[in-house]
């Protein structure tokens, strides 16, 4: 298609995150965590209790579905308000997509159980984060499109976009609802998946110009 393209930078960061994938997906059993992960959930465990530790666990509650769908639907709300159609196409694309490939694709696929001995009750497969990867798509594309409109504030907005979504990270480790390779591999498809959207959305700005 005429103004579709994945610039090489692009298609690096899609052959990387898929390459991740696989190899994620060859080193987990669904049976039982691989070394690593279990590590990390201990060492978490032990070190962040009291405050800090129920602090995390507020953030996940704020990052869960409930609020997570009021922040997609208020951003699809302004973003039509605005008549920014492309941009509309690429939060539907990004935030929708990626719900079907964790969702309905991937984590049937792998079957993986969550850390025993969760701090919230949770339900569902593990492998890969959906947690991970909507973060990844929504913030993303959030930052992006605001970018374009408002470039003054790309930076604080990269800036603030990244911590969040590295509190979200850490926060769902805490709470022990996924094992870290999880995230990684949900942050992989996550961006693999947002690059494709980007494509499509430069593809927008192209023939609108």
């Amino acid at each position: 298609m005429r103004g579709f393209h994945l610039r090489r930078g692009d298609i690096l960061v899609v052959v990387l995150c898929l390459l991740l994938l696989l190899v994620l997906s060859l080193l987990i059993d669904p049976r039982q965590p691989f070394p690593f992960d279990g590590a990390v959930l201990d060492w978490l465990g032990g070190h962040l209790r009291g405050p800090i530790g129920d602090a995390l666990l507020q953030v996940y509650q704020l990052s869960g579905v409930h609020v997570s769908a009021f922040l997609v639907l208020a951003a699809l709300i302004y973003v039509a308000a605005r008549r920014w159609w492309n941009d509309l196409r690429l939060l539907v694309m990004a935030t929708g997509g990626i719900l079907v490939i964790i969702d309905l694709l991937l984590k049937p696929l792998f079957d993986r159980a969550r850390p025993q001995d969760k701090l919230l009750e949770i339900d569902g497969r593990s492998f890969p984060s959906g947690h991970a990867a909507g973060a990844v798509c929504f913030y993303g594309a959030m930052v992006v499109l605001l970018a374009a409109h408002y470039p003054h504030l790309r930076r604080p907005l990269a800036i603030a976009a990244g911590l969040w979504v590295a509190l979200v990270w850490l926060s769902t480790l805490y709470a022990r609802a996924h094992w870290p390779t999880d995230l990684i591999a949900g942050g992989a498809v996550g961006l693999a998946w947002l690059m494709l959207c980007l494509a499509l959305w430069r593809q927008g700005r192209c023939q609108a110009e």
